[in-house]
């Protein structure tokens, strides 16, 4: 299969090259800056005459927010605006422009309704200080240069700090380099490269087992299978007392103030750049361990069960917020949706109000309510007593034995019958139908047997 995929490795640079590509950040920034500026001066122009009462065909034509349009623009008047710009890859002001159009874009559809998710906001500079110091290369000379160099346009031959072999065995064999992103993150500058190859059609290792995974915060995740849980590493929580210190160290020294101009002391940067290696390390050792998780659930299992949760929603509650986050349930499904592809199985997510929990695995039989203190379900018509986030993941594996082609899970009460209401039926409203629904009583008569339809209904 053609697949797209990132490698990402750390890089070494000498000083000169770590100044380059600080340069190559800031000029990112000063793109994006340009064009906002531009963007912004022609609304507010444009609604300044809208007031004056000039009519529409008449105002100052509108600024075109596409990529190419602000780059063309951008060509025009680089020689003013940047006169060191040749100082840097054009890849560089590329890369600032196209994050503003896309930023346009997303805050134009999100305005529209033609985004879904969280509304987004107009654009905003940005700002030295507080942005994130990236650029992105797609045109020039982007590979690799022996077991531990990769080149890149302007910037030239810069060295790893781990070995390339992976990607340099990928090239070899036809796989093609997109694009390299350069970023300044955990403390030191990383390179990513896009690169589209071709990956073997893989099988698991058990292609017709199902498995049902419970996510929870006591326990990471439960099997329905009978392995061994997964227990929750808490990596932030154990290293809480270690940021505490670390934070108390740079809050005694002299940081910076943007309201009186105050830079930062040098044991400042000293004590902040070893309080973020912290943290660092807890985001490394996290993302280690879902990875070693989803990994192993892909390349055992074909099919795999998940619940649709409402992680936003979660964080939202002050008490659970921070224990949420440091388990990673979004990054968790996320991973399986790409890697159960990868190796030829499926994922299956159940729908968030599914009530796994409160169902019981032997006689499929709802609770009304089973608060989260109560650990063990005990379910009052069968006498089932298990831990609550197993039976949880035993339901939810269930889910794909009760799932009938193109029709969903299958609804069946306890005499056999289908809980769908029958077509027409009920007297209902149809489609096509505008008109009133008939009357309807309910015969009195004996229960049907297991298998036969049940129709207790009729039309008078």
């Amino acid at each position: 299969m053609r697949v797209v995929q990132a490698y990402r490795f750390a890089l070494d640079p000498t000083a000169r090259q770590g100044a380059v590509l600080a340069s190559h950040c800031g000029a990112v920034r000063v793109a994006f800056n340009w064009g906002l500026a531009r963007v912004r001066a022609n609304l507010a122009q444009r609604e300044a005459e809208r007031s004056y009462g000039i009519p529409e065909d008449r105002l100052t034509p509108a600024l075109s927010w596409s990529m190419y349009g602000l780059r063309k623009r951008w060509n025009q008047v680089k020689d003013e605006v940047a006169p060191w710009w040749a100082g840097n890859s054009k890849e560089a002001y590329a890369c600032g422009l196209a994050r503003l159009a896309d930023a346009l874009a997303n805050w134009r559809d999100s305005k529209s309704g033609k985004r879904k998710g969280p509304t987004m906001g107009f654009p905003r500079f940005k700002t030295k200080r507080r942005a994130a110091r990236s650029v992105r290369f797609t045109t020039g000379t982007i590979g690799l240069d022996g077991p531990s160099h990769v080149v890149l346009p302007v910037l030239g031959r810069i060295k790893t700090h781990e070995p390339v072999g992976t990607l340099a065995r990928l090239l070899a064999e036809g796989a093609r380099i997109a694009s390299a992103t350069v970023r300044w993150q955990e403390g030191r500058w990383h390179v990513s490269f896009t690169v589209h190859t071709e990956r073997a059609v893989a099988v698991p290792a058990r292609p017709d087992a199902v498995i049902g995974v419970d996510l929870g915060v006591k326990t990471l995740a439960v099997f329905s299978d009978g392995r061994p849980p997964v227990l929750n590493p808490r990596h932030l929580n154990n290293a809480m007392r270690k940021l505490r210190r670390l934070s108390r160290a740079v809050a005694r020294k002299h940081g910076p103030d943007r309201r009186t101009g105050q830079r930062p002391s040098q044991r400042w940067l000293r004590a902040n750049a070893a309080r973020n290696r912290a943290e660092y390390r807890v985001a490394a050792l996290r993302r280690d361990g879902i990875h070693q998780l989803t990994t192993g659930l892909a390349r055992t299992y074909g099919t795999i069960v998940v619940e649709d949760l409402h992680v936003a929603g979660m964080v939202r509650n002050r008490r659970l917020a921070r224990a949420v986050s440091d388990a990673g349930f979004g990054e968790i499904r996320r991973q399986l949706a790409y890697k159960t592809g990868w190796h030829g199985g499926r994922l299956v997510v159940a729908s968030r109000w599914f009530p796994s929990s409160k169902t019981c695995s032997s006689c499929q039989a709802v609770k009304t309510k089973l608060p989260l203190r109560v650990r063990t379900y005990v379910c009052e018509g069968c006498g089932l007593s298990m831990d609550r986030d197993e039976n949880a993941a035993r339901n939810l594996a269930s889910l794909v034995e009760r799932t009938v082609a193109g029709s969903g899970p299958e609804t069946i009460n306890g005499r056999g019958a289908d809980l769908k209401t029958p077509p027409g039926g009920a007297g209902g409203r149809e489609t096509s139908t505008p008109h009133r629904a008939p009357a309807t009583r309910i015969r009195r008569g004996p229960s049907p047997a297991p298998g036969e339809s049940l129709r207790i209904l009729e039309t008078q």
